[in-house]
């Protein structure tokens, strides 16, 4: 009864409510389906107000805003030793941010949305330099003494410590050398020419003031200099010194090693070189620019056909030359050319005059690589004062005598003085050396000079350097000094070189002008051949042969014929070495017969 009663009470409070069980259940069940359906409706209201697109933006908004507290709240990690390198960056003891990265890709893909999550780049890395071996025989090498020749006074070559081909190839640096402070160099271009404030230069160079031209020296890491071609957006392009088409783009496949020269008002022969290996022939640019009387002689010659190659040499025909005189038109490829192979590491420059007899890579790890250098060039045999230098071009007459006085007079006033003892103490291209006052003595300022030590003049028929933008920046000011006054460039060298190297640290290597003439063999200009050669229809006759019976007389045992005028000295014992030789029609021939 009691149990009766107990349910009857608890069914009767149902009852009361006026609310059975089951009814109850129903009405939760139909409570939680409109707010199912509540969420439904703001879901597809929140995508009827924004596109699928910024739905799985603000998803993956969501998820990286989680990587980063995660990042910068959990993973915090050690320092690294050295307190400038990042070592990694852990999430947790099991993930890294590497680790994590294909999760935030997957989730972006599931969203159609792809997304880009790298560390940033490491710093760049450069060339700084190597040394060779302990006990290689280049760290011990010495120049041996001259020959004792009292006949020949003259430049000679010297020995040079080359690597072999291979090391020096396996040497090439893969990274370039750093350039102090300047990083990014242009380059002006003006479609319109102004020639305010001129004060010399040309249309082909442009007619920069003396106050753009000082402002060029003072080095920036952003700047943009006159460097020739400002007629054109690309050099070779309606610019002066145009060149075809299809040689624009051969220039642009060069991207390692360039040797280059130049001969203009068909001045010069073509040298070929000579002890190239296999390797430089196969990736080594070998260009020679001409001018179109020296393509039109070498095709009626015979040596130019469709092909545009001579040897190993390709030619490049300039037109619409912006100069008349060929010897400034010449220092267009010389200097600027990074300008025409844009993509080059490394150049080596070698006047038309000159045959190259060592192989390219040889060349640059010795004057370049091994001296941790960007640009090298020889130092002047004889020459080391710019007005020495000056007075001699003025005597050989190679220009206007008082366009040379007025370029020095100008570097006069910007402070330029005769080379003496006072300019000790010398200052090269990285550190400045303090002499003590012994090494002041005649002497040894003797032998600096013939040492070349501090010469400021340089041999510039060979230029060796990397395209770099402080290389570059120094090729650039010398062609603007060349562009606005005279085409000696032997003259404008110091100036541009000494106001460069008193801003930066500009590797800078001078070397003797015996071991540019180790790698170079100088020969004649093609007016001086054309001299030595015989008169074109004079032949020399070949020596009549010697007759049989000359054997025979001196076999039978005849007596011996009459000497003529005795000799003297070295024609006496050579002389004595030769046989006798006997005259058709002499006493001997008729003694024999």
């Amino acid at each position: 009864m009691s149990l009766g009663l107990r349910s009857s009470g608890s069914y009767g409070s149902l009852l009361e409510n006026g609310v059975s069980p089951i009814q109850a259940a129903s009405a939760r069940k139909a409570s939680k389906m409109v707010k199912e359906k509540d969420k439904e409706r703001l879901f597809l209201w929140i995508c009827k107000f924004a596109g699928r697109k910024k739905v799985g933006m603000l998803f993956l908004c969501a998820i990286s805003a989680a990587v980063f507290i995660w990042v910068l709240y959990v993973g915090k990690g050690d320092d690294s030793p050295e307190g400038n390198a990042v070592q990694g960056i852990n999430v947790n003891e099991s993930m890294s941010i590497d680790d994590s990265s294909p999760l935030i890709s997957t989730a972006a893909s599931a969203l159609g949305l792809t997304t880009n999550l790298a560390l940033p780049p490491p710093p760049p890395s450069y060339f700084l330099g190597y040394s060779l071996p302990e006990g290689h025989p280049c760290n011990s090498f010495t120049l041996p003494p001259p020959p004792s020749d009292p006949k020949r006074t003259g430049p000679r070559p010297c020995p040079v410590c080359y690597l072999p081909v291979e090391e020096a190839i396996e040497l090439m640096p893969k990274s370039p050398s750093p350039s102090p402070v300047l990083k990014n160099l242009t380059y002006i271009y003006e479609e319109n020419i102004s020639r305010f404030g001129e004060f010399g230069g040309s249309d082909f160079g442009g007619y920069p003031t003396l106050k753009q031209r000082n402002e060029s020296f003072d080095i920036q890491e952003s700047m943009r200099v006159h460097c020739g071609f400002v007629r054109g957006t690309k050099p070779g392009r309606n610019t002066g010194f145009d060149i075809d088409e299809a040689d624009i783009l051969e220039m642009e496949k060069c991207n390692g090693v360039v040797v280059a020269s130049a001969i203009f008002g068909n001045f010069d022969e073509i040298n070929e070189p000579a002890d190239i290996s296999t390797y430089s022939k196969e990736t080594v640019c070998f260009l020679m620019f001409v001018d179109e009387e020296t393509e039109k002689y070498l095709k009626s010659s015979g040596k130019l056909g469709s092909s545009k190659m001579i040897g190993l040499w390709r030619i490049i025909v300039a037109h619409n030359l912006p100069y008349t005189d060929a010897r400034r038109t010449g220092k267009i490829p010389k200097l600027l050319l990074h300008r025409l192979v844009p993509n080059a590491r490394y150049s080596i420059w070698v006047d038309g005059k000159l045959k190259l007899v060592v192989d390219p890579y040889k060349i640059l790890e010795r004057f370049l690589w091994r001296k941790n250098a960007t640009f090298a060039i020889s130092k002047h045999y004889r020459r080391f004062d710019v007005f020495v230098e000056a007075e001699a071009n003025k005597a050989a007459k190679k220009y206007d005598n008082a366009s040379i006085d007025f370029q020095i007079e100008f570097y006069k006033r910007e402070g330029l003085t005769p080379y003496t003892e006072a300019k000790l103490p010398l200052t090269s291209g990285r550190k400045t050396f303090p002499y003590p006052c012994w090494m002041r003595c005649t002497r040894f300022i003797v032998f600096l000079k013939l040492c070349g030590w501090f010469a400021d003049v340089p041999e510039g028929c060979v230029v060796i350097r990397e395209h770099v933008p402080i290389s570059n920046l120094f090729t650039c000011l010398w062609f603007n000094e060349v562009d606005r006054f005279t085409s000696r460039d032997q003259i404008s060298f110091s100036t541009v070189r000494d106001k460069i190297l008193s801003k930066v640290d500009f590797h800078f290597n001078m070397f003797l002008d015996c071991e540019r003439r180790n790698f170079v063999i100088q020969k004649y200009h093609r007016d001086i051949l054309l001299r030595l050669a015989p008169p074109a229809g004079h032949v020399q006759p070949p020596p009549p042969p010697a007759p049989i019976l000359e054997v025979v007389s001196e076999k039978v045992g005849s007596p011996p014929s009459r000497r003529g005028p005795g000799r003297r000295g070295r024609d006496r014992k050579t002389g004595n070495r030769r046989h006798r030789k006997v005259v058709a029609g002499s006493k001997d021939m008729d003694t024999a017969s």
